[in-house]
């Protein structure tokens, strides 16, 4: 990592006017890129105790970067433990940037500066914006190395330091699409010594609200289904629920690759956390697979997400998952709306013989309906991977990383 060991002077309030960022969650604000060398400008008191103590002012030495939490030792009292990083993420990908960016908790100016994915020895600066079109979106700006160890977005203004760089844009915009007001917040970051020394006593644990039930279980955390028909779900743009389903179609992938079948994907069982990242939930009907599988006579499917082969036939495969994720996609764009509205299942069986298909919802973009019709190939195999509709989603809105143009 590199830095030049300048300390960032922080005034303003961080909430809008014309002073810089103050960080709220951040407590390092300086680095020296050379000798990994920081300077706190604020104080940081241990809550655990392999957290190293230190106040404003003083140096610390990086040994190790572990995350969010980086190991160090104090240049001032030689002792050793763990600190909280920066705004700067280092290896973040693209994609897992523009997550943490329109997680809940960040707003218009929130930024982050991260190596670059695609040019190497350069950086990237990603910022928080928000179009009437697109509604919440990130943009990415290519930071770039001076011979003599400074930095530019555009040639015509260079810095000695990242710091120096955001200074200058927490005051002003100048060319990019909004002034740099507060470091990316995410979640709170696992310390890495503690995932195996927490333990929750079992009665400190009580049942609050059923959410859900499965073949062989309760479900007692929140669902997407849920979810989408809250105030904050019905807020959500259309940049957002496609990247709900990116994460989805992703972790299909992994059961595809594992050749696995789910058998009943919907959007009640996919599981949402408070970054709005999803997980796939209640494989009470999942298998592992060589090809197909033939269910057992007299099984229960949900009928409106069931693909027709599996409502004629009993036969499941990757295919038929598919054919669920199309529906699923209906679930998520429409926000929780149950498919086929207005239909019972014998007639949803009924007029899938007909070879009927779901009209394009309201709000839909034409492109995430040609997916849903992919998905809804009435051959299996003439439908997608998952593979290929994670590709095909994570790219569905693509922001160039390129060097911006200068406004006039």
């Amino acid at each position: 990592m590199k830095c030049d060991g300048e300390v960032i002077g922080s005034t303003g309030d961080g909430e809008g006017g014309g002073g810089p960022w103050v960080p709220d969650q951040n407590r390092i604000e300086a680095l020296d890129l050379d000798k990994n060398i920081v300077i706190a400008q604020h104080n940081f008191d241990p809550v655990n105790n392999d957290d190293l103590k230190f106040h404003k002012g003083d140096k610390l030495k990086i040994i190790e970067e572990k995350g969010e939490w980086w190991f160090a030792r104090s240049l001032v009292t030689g002792e050793e433990g763990y600190i909280p990083s920066t705004w700067f993420f280092k290896k973040l990908s693209r994609r897992d940037t523009e997550r943490l960016l329109l997680a809940p908790g960040n707003r218009e100016g929130s930024f982050l500066i991260r190596e670059s994915e695609t040019t190497k020895g350069a950086y990237s600066l990603s910022i928080r914006d928000s179009s009437p079109e697109q509604g919440d979106v990130v943009k990415h700006y290519k930071i770039r190395a001076l011979d003599n160890g400074g930095f530019y977005i555009s040639p015509s203004n260079t810095f000695p330091s990242f710091q120096e760089l955001v200074k200058y844009y927490s005051r002003t915009a100048d060319g990019l699409c909004q002034r740099l007001t507060v470091p990316c917040r995410s979640a709170t970051p696992d310390r890495p010594w503690a995932k195996d020394e927490w333990e929750i006593p079992r009665e400190s644990l009580k049942m609050v609200t059923k959410l859900g039930a499965g073949q062989f279980g309760e479900v007692w955390m929140g669902s997407l289904l849920d979810f989408l028909k809250t105030e904050d779900g019905k807020k959500l743009k259309i940049p957002k629920l496609i990247d709900m389903s990116a994460q989805i179609s992703e972790g299909m992938a992994y059961i595809e690759r594992k050749n696995y079948i789910h058998r009943d994907l919907r959007a009640a069982n996919i599981l949402v956390s408070e970054m709005l990242h999803c997980k796939i939930a209640d494989f009470g009907l999942a298998r592992i697979i060589e090809n197909e599988y033939t269910a057992q006579e007299g099984a229960k499917f949900p009928i409106k997400w069931t693909a027709p082969e599996s409502i004629n036939f009993g036969t499941f495969s990757i295919k038929s998952d598919v054919w669920s994720f199309g529906i699923l996609l209906t679930e998520i764009i429409t926000h929780g709306r149950t498919p086929y509205p207005g239909m019972t299942n014998p007639e949803v069986i009924r007029n899938l013989d007909r070879h009927y298909r779901m009209p394009r919802p309201e709000q839909c973009p034409s492109g995430l309906y040609d997916i849903m019709l992919k998905c809804w190939q009435e051959k299996p195999e003439d439908r997608p991977t998952f593979e290929f509709l994670q590709d095909t989603l994570n790219d569905f809105f693509i922001s160039t990383e390129g060097q911006y143009e200068m406004q006039p």
